[in-house]
């Protein structure tokens, strides 16, 4: 009775209380990865998720958005629709490959594709370019026909990268981050702009700026290339007629509702009489024949109208995720070329899908960019699948991932074999 009491402290781990020199839990320690270990590969999800669920509800709204005018084409309620979905296959396939090619065989891809970009770019301006209103952008190659500039855009990222990368030693000297980097991108952007494309002109020097930016370099060279950007797209602007009277209505002028203010006015009034739900799916008012360009440039308010306030913030949410994953492979992944093409594929589709929601909202003013992976386009849709394809693979090779992958691939293996032995049983 008067012996020292048994001391009980000690479980069945042989973890022993803080009092008997025995540390911390072991739910608590470094063995415990599931509580403490994040999720290496968490880019690649995120990324390749909302990438997939962006396309998915882009698809779903182009049927609803295309029906009543693919009926009045002749085309039946489906045909724009099918039209898309047959791009967004080939896109998914695209995305699918281009994850899987490894950064090496881009480097080495980048300045064939950009002169091949810049080749596509000069035969808009030969007997197989097409015209689309003020603008000259297409090209017509057999039954196929595409936009070059939406080529250039993953060509410019990826060239963009290499020279950057090749530089990076001495990237902050503003000649070495200037040349040959900013001549190039002006070749290709000047070769955009000459076909009154101010809107891809737009979103082209932004993607440079990102790519230049994350490599690193002077803000004075962005400061003098930035005032020069500025300078002409106030020439381009001025130059037509058509858009200084979208600017000058932008900016508040006297504004014909059924005039030059028709298309922001009926794009306004779909995403009012949305309200917080919407008036459901496949019930919009606009798409019949009221409001231009319902499938494409301003489809995000066929969304607001339909699905309410609550679709548009969704969309907002996937392209915020979209956006955080790719600034996660650029802090996480060490090369530099993999982290400067991801910049330049960040600034362009954040870019592209501002511009776009600005105009819908009457935030800037009409300008004709399609919002990513949503809008119709097939052209547009393939690059910007292919250019996440290519992030998608910088993500499988960011520190971790890779052990992570293999991880997860497995025990899926080990799971299918539990339910095939299960199955046979």
């Amino acid at each position: 009775m008067g012996g020292r009491a048994r001391d009980h402290s000690a479980d069945r781990t042989g973890w022993r209380g803080p009092g008997d020199g025995g540390g911390v839990p072991p739910a608590q320690t470094a063995a415990s990865p599931r509580r403490t270990r994040p999720d290496g590969a968490a880019s690649h999800h995120l990324l390749l998720g909302a990438t997939i669920t962006l396309v998915v509800v882009g698809q779903v709204m182009i049927l609803s958005a295309s029906s009543v005018e693919s009926i009045a084409a002749g085309d039946g309620p489906y045909g724009t629709a099918l039209g898309q979905l047959r791009y967004a296959a080939v896109g998914l396939v695209v995305l699918g490959v281009a994850s899987r090619v490894p950064a090496r065989l881009y480097r080495r891809w980048a300045a064939p594709a950009m002169v091949l970009a810049l080749v596509l770019l000069l035969l808009v301006f030969t007997p197989l370019g097409l015209s689309q209103g003020e603008r000259r952008s297409w090209i017509a190659l057999g039954p196929l026909s595409g936009q070059p500039s939406e080529v250039l855009k993953p060509a410019l990222a990826l060239w963009l990268g290499r020279v950057l990368a090749d530089r990076q030693a001495d990237v902050r000297d503003w000649r070495v981050a200037a040349f040959p980097a900013l001549p190039g991108a002006a070749v290709g952007i000047g070769l955009t702009a000459l076909g009154h494309d101010v809107g891809t002109s737009l979103v082209l020097a932004t993607l440079t700026a990102g790519a230049l930016f994350v490599a690193g370099a002077p803000l004075r060279l962005f400061a003098v290339a930035g005032g020069g950007a500025v300078l002409a797209f106030i020439g381009m602007a001025l130059a037509a007629p058509r858009r200084v009277q979208r600017i000058t209505d932008w900016l508040g002028g006297d504004c014909d509702p059924l005039g030059s203010c028709y298309q922001t006015t009926q794009g306004l009034r779909a995403l009012a009489s949305g309200g917080w739900i919407g008036l459901g799916l496949g019930q919009s008012r606009q798409k019949w024949l009221y409001l231009p360009e319902a499938e494409n440039d301003f489809i995000f308010a066929i969304i607001g109208e339909e699905l309410g306030l609550a679709g548009t913030l969704l969309v907002l949410a996937l392209l915020g995720v979209l956006a955080y994953a790719m600034l996660r492979v650029l802090a996480r992944h060490t090369d530099p070329f993999a982290r400067i093409v991801t910049g330049g594929v960040l600034a362009w589709i954040v870019a592209q899908a501002l511009v776009n929601i600005g105009t819908v909202v009457g935030l800037a003013p009409v300008i004709g960019v399609p919002l990513p992976l949503v809008s119709a386009g097939g052209s547009a849709l393939v690059t910007t699948l292919g250019a996440l394809g290519v992030v998608l693979s910088f993500a499988r090779t960011e520190p971790g991932v890779p052990e992570a992958l293999a991880r997860r691939g497995s025990v899926l293996r080990r799971s299918v074999a539990v339910l095939g032995r299960a199955g046979r049983r």
